[in-house]
Formats: structure tokens, sequence, C-alpha cells
């Protein structure tokens, strides 16, 4: 039986439009954009701000210690100096339980929301930010588990043994195709019973403006919920766009060629190698003490090995369901096109910033040659392909857009994409995925990131910075991490890059802020 179950693409999108009533009626009659929204905190003309990152974070205190609140606490110092923090994806592990957010997310950031001197009585669909808090979904936040295991996990812990998972953070929810998240950040507007009620809100928080029409005003301390899954905003000049890439990380097809059933077959070998390595795995925990900090911290790296191996499952799987008509959400990716054109088209518009959950560039040992991964890419590259032809002569010697921010990765990396041949080039990338789950190493094949192109490999990226697992045994260096990034005045902007770094050494926490880069 799969530890975990994901929905498909078309349940993803008619779940989370049914959430927000996506082109009501009584929403469409007001001219209202359900994909933008204006951060109403006085603020935001100022061409000179900041704001944190942060992602992969939602997990439980680990055998005594708290990487994602020690995170936590690296952001508080900066907590008024910035503008609002961005959260690339996997709020909530391991399948985005409602009943995981009281531990794994209003505990740990309680000093971001309102009464959080009192965290035990916020409930999770009932949160309000008093610094913007700005998510976007990750594959954790919609995965669910199979029915007969959550009634073995939701009853006792005993019985939750039986499957050999040791406090694996799953219990009898799941996200319920990520109702749990929607409930949380979303404007859950299927929640409203009466039309009169629906009219009455719309009229309260959908009072901004922007030239696609009416759109939702975040209000800090106030309303502070989010339009929809994917959603843009600006912000001192810069365009902000906050995507779903669940909905678009299909791999290709596999051919129905001769090569095409070698690779499948190759896939279906590592299914099984992999599933006897879970075995083994899980034979080891079964011997090990966790009130034993020496065994305890043992099982914490065999628990990250299982993360990996479930990841390593469900991308093989998505690759041996792949068919021909594979599902992309064209819907999101041609909005995206299009609002990259109009940001290009308005004049007071200085610089783009696209952030979503998997990267389309990563060295991560665990994730660079994922099918997903990939998968992002290309599609990425489709949609810049198609606004730079558009824009032409515009865009001159500038990237289309400035800056990419992602998780899903348990580092934190600066990569910048070489000519690639193609309207990717040159951008700069940053992975903030270690602010809570596991960190990882970086692969052992080093920074320079190749692509094949018709079969010849060709360099599209280098890694300029990794942040992630290293050392051994008593030398193990578990660097947890954030970043705060200054946005500087002028055409095109630049950002200053300010990690910070949560590192668990020999039982003990280091906090430090590595040297500021600018980009």
């Amino acid at each position: 039986m799969n530890l975990i179950s994901e929905p498909t693409i078309p349940e993803k999108i008619q779940k989370m439009q049914e959430r927000v009533r996506w082109k009501h009626p009584s929403i469409l009659q007001r001219g209202i954009d359900q994909t933008s929204m204006v951060i109403s905190d006085r603020l935001d003309d100022n061409p000179e701000f900041s704001f944190m990152v942060i992602g992969d974070s939602g997990t439980k205190s680990h055998y005594g210690h708290h990487p994602q609140r020690q995170v936590a606490e690296l952001m508080l110092p900066h907590k008024d100096e910035c503008r609002f923090v961005l959260h690339t994806g996997d709020v909530i592990y391991v399948v985005g339980s409602r009943e995981y957010y009281p531990a794994n997310f209003i505990e740990p950031y309680r000093e971001f929301l309102v009464g959080g001197e009192n965290p035990k009585r916020i409930s999770y669909d009932r949160m309000t930010f008093n610094l913007p808090f700005l998510p976007v979904l990750g594959n954790h936040d919609y995965y669910d588990v199979p029915l007969m295991y959550r009634l073995f996990t939701g009853s006792t812990l005993q019985l939750r043994r039986l499957f050999r998972y040791k406090d694996f953070e799953i219990g009898w929810h799941g996200s319920n195709q990520g109702d749990a998240y929607a409930r949380a950040f979303l404007d859950y507007m299927a929640a409203i019973a009466s039309p009169e009620e629906l009219q009455h809100h719309l009229d309260s928080h959908y009072t901004a403006k922007t030239h696609t029409g009416r759109c939702l005003r975040y209000e800090p301390g106030q309303f502070t919920r989010l339009p929809n899954r994917y959603y843009t905003f600006r912000y001192g000049g810069i365009d902000f766009f906050a995507l779903d890439s669940n909905t678009f990380n299909t791999p290709s097809p596999i051919p129905a060629t001769q090569a095409g059933d070698t690779n499948r077959r190759e896939l279906q070998k590592r299914r099984q190698e992999i599933e006897q390595e879970e075995l083994q795995i899980l034979a080891t925990c079964d011997k090990l003490n966790a009130n034993i900090p020496s065994e305890a911290e043992q099982l914490d790296d065999l628990s990250a090995k299982l993360d990996q191996i479930n990841e390593v499952k469900i991308d093989i799987e998505k690759q041996l369901a792949s068919h021909e008509t594979s599902t992309i959400d064209f819907e999101q990716l041609d909005w995206l096109r299009s609002r990259l054109i109009e940001s290009w088209h308005t004049s007071e518009v200085r610089g783009r910033i696209i952030y979503f959950h998997h990267p389309p560039y990563v060295t991560e040992a665990t994730k660079w040659n994922q099918a997903q991964t990939l998968a992002v890419r290309h599609r990425l590259r489709w949609v810049l392909e198609q606004v730079a032809e558009t824009l032409g002569f515009l865009v001159k010697e500038r990237p289309i857009v400035d800056l990419i921010l992602n998780g899903h990765a348990h580092c934190l990396e600066y990569l910048r994409t070489v000519n690639t041949g193609y309207a990717d080039s040159n951008i700069n990338c940053i992975i903030s995925g270690g602010s809570g789950r596991r960190p990882r190493r970086q692969r052992p094949e080093g920074a320079e990131l190749l692509e094949n192109f018709s079969n010849i490999p060709r360099k599209v990226a280098d890694s300029r910075l990794y942040v992630g697992r290293n050392g051994f045994n008593l030398h193990k260096r578990l660097p947890y991490s954030c970043v705060r990034i200054d946005v500087q005045d002028g055409i095109p902007p630049k950002f200053i890059v300010r990690p910070l770094i949560a590192e668990r050494l020999e039982q003990q926490w280091h906090s430090y802020e590595m040297e500021p880069f600018m980009i």
C-alpha cells in the first residue's frame, strides 16, 4: 500500500475553484479579478523595501528540538523591517492535515499572528496575520493518505507502529485534496451560506482597484486572506506572481518506442529497489530508542531517508502514469503569460518576481534529476518564450523575470541560468526550502547543471551557493535557513540577499547570518 495519495490535476483545479467560488455570478457582476490583490499597508509605493522567504517548514518538534521554531526566531529581529513573508510551499507535513496546523504552524509563527500570545486559542481556519504571510501550495499541502491507512494512524500510536513508521506526521484527516490549506489561507467563500452574506463579503473585502478591475484588499491585522491558489500583487514597483506548480508538474509521457519501453522497465526496477531499501530502513528503526539522544538523532536521519524514498516513489509513479494526453494547467500558464506581458507594458513596473514550489533549476541530490523538475522547467520556459516573442525588442538585454523563488528542495541555494538559447536565460533563482524539514545534501555531480538538447548535454545553470546537510557522524551539520531580501531602488532592481542560518551541530544550535550578496 502506498503511504501517500495525491489528487489528480483536474481534481486540484476543480476543488480549489469551488472553494473560492471561482467566477460566481456575484463576482463577475462586480468586475472582480480573483487573481489579484493589493496589500493595504500604506507603504507599497516605497521602491526600497525588504521581505523574507521561507519554505518546506511545516514540521513538528523532532526528539526534543524544533528546527522550524529556530528559523522563526531567526526571523523575529527582521520582522519590523520587512513588509511581508513569502512561503514557497509545504506549509504542513506530511499530508497537509488540519490537525497539525496548531503544532506545525501556529505555535512556531505565533508572533506573526494576531492573538499569538495565546496560540492555543487560534483556530487554523481563523488566522489573521499582523505581517502579510503569503504562501503558495506545496505538494504536501495537497497530499492525503489511503483510507485503510488512516484507520490505523488515526487511532493509536501502537497501531501506527504496525506500519513501522514511528512518529510519522500522519493522522486521521490528510489535506482533503488541499482543503486544509484553502481554509487556512484562501478566501474560502464556499463557507458563506447565503447570497446576501456573499454580497456583503465582496463589498467589504474586494474594494481595491487595479487595471484589471476590483480585487481583494489584504489588510494586515484585519483581513489576511488570499484570493486564489495563484495570484499577483504589486509592491514598490515590483510585480509578484505566486503560482501553483502542482498543476503543471506532470512529467512528459514515456514514448511508445523501444527506448520508452526500456525506460519504463528501468523505472519499475528502480521502484522495486527503493521499496527494498525502505524495508531495510524500517527494520533498523525498529531497533532504535528515541529516548536515547544518539539514537534519536539516528532516527531523525532515517526518517529523512524515508521522506526521500516516498518522494522518489511518487516521482516514479507520475512517470509511469503519464500518458499522451497528460493534464496540464494551461489556464494558469496562459494567465501568467498574459500578466507578464501586461506587466512589461506598464510603465510603473520596474521588476518581476515569480514564486512557486517546484524549482525548475536545482542541484539538491534528490530533486535535480526528477521528472517533475524537468517538467516545470519546460512549462516555464514555454511561457517565457511566448512572452519574449510578444514583447520583441521591449525587453532589450533584460531577462523576462528578475528573480524566481522556490522551495521543495530542502536547502538554501542560489543559482543563475546561463544562455540556454531560450527566454529563461540569465535568470537569478533562489531556493528557500530549508526552513524546517530535514536539510539535504547537494548532488555529488557538482554545481554545474546540464540539460540534454536533442541528446546533446549543454550547461543551463550554475549553482553559486548551496547551504544544506554536510559532514558525517559527529561532524554532521544540519543548517536550517530562510532569507531576507532587500529590494533596492532603480531599473532594473537590485536585490541584497541575506541568508539566515540556524545550524544543528553536535546536538547544539548555532545561529548566524551569512555574508550578504547582491544580485
